[in-house]
């Protein structure tokens, strides 16, 4: 019985440590709440709002550069292999070659910039302003291959595929930033890359 108390502060403790488990179980861990973000969906033509993107940012936030990365690609083969993951539950390559693939591809670089970024600083302005630019490389990319595979008007692109989620993603950006904050405070040791 004493043994089996002991053991579960044990596995918490391991989880949030650095380890190779660690990290292995949070980058499956974020991969599923991507997943999980695409499925609370507010139906839009051409590009439905999700809650993707809060994911993708506490995913490199928390996990580092890498297996922020790391994190975001498990989603995206998970997808390309079958699994019903993305908005609609849709899946296979097909999507990534539609309206909203220019944003599903540039969520490991919005991870990935976004845990980069915050291993200069934890002050809350600072992860706000790491937010933002994950969100810009997701945007960007996003209204670029919109345009590119879909509307072939860049004003009209820009209108329904990016600011067209500025309300939205700025929701999105102070909860995944407040969330941050906090567990940073709490945990000084969060199961990055390279720790």
């Amino acid at each position: 019985m004493n043994s089996t108390l002991r053991s579960v502060p044990a596995t918490s403790h391991v989880l949030l440590e650095g380890g190779v488990l660690a990290q292995v179980f949070w980058v499956i861990v974020f991969a599923a709440a991507t997943a999980a973000g695409a499925r609370f969906e507010i139906a839009h033509q051409p590009v439905p709002y999700t809650l993707q993107t809060l994911a993708v940012l506490l995913a490199g936030a928390l996990l580092g550069p890498r297996n922020g990365a790391m994190s975001q690609l498990l989603y995206l083969g998970a997808g390309t292999l079958g699994a019903p993951v993305f908005a609609t539950g849709a899946f296979g390559p097909a999507v990534l070659f539609g309206p909203t693939g220019g944003y599903l591809l540039a969520f490991p670089a919005a991870a990935a910039l976004v845990g980069f970024m915050t291993t200069y600083g934890k002050s809350l302005p600072w992860i706000v302003f790491s937010m933002v630019c994950g969100l810009l490389v997701i945007f960007t990319s996003g209204t670029l291959y919109l345009n590119a595979v879909a509307l072939h008007d860049l004003s009209a692109a820009f209108s329904s595929g990016f600011l067209l989620f500025s309300w939205w993603d700025l929701l999105k950006l102070a909860t995944a930033s407040a969330v941050y904050h906090q567990l940073a405070r709490r945990w000084p040791r969060l199961p990055r890359d390279g720790q």
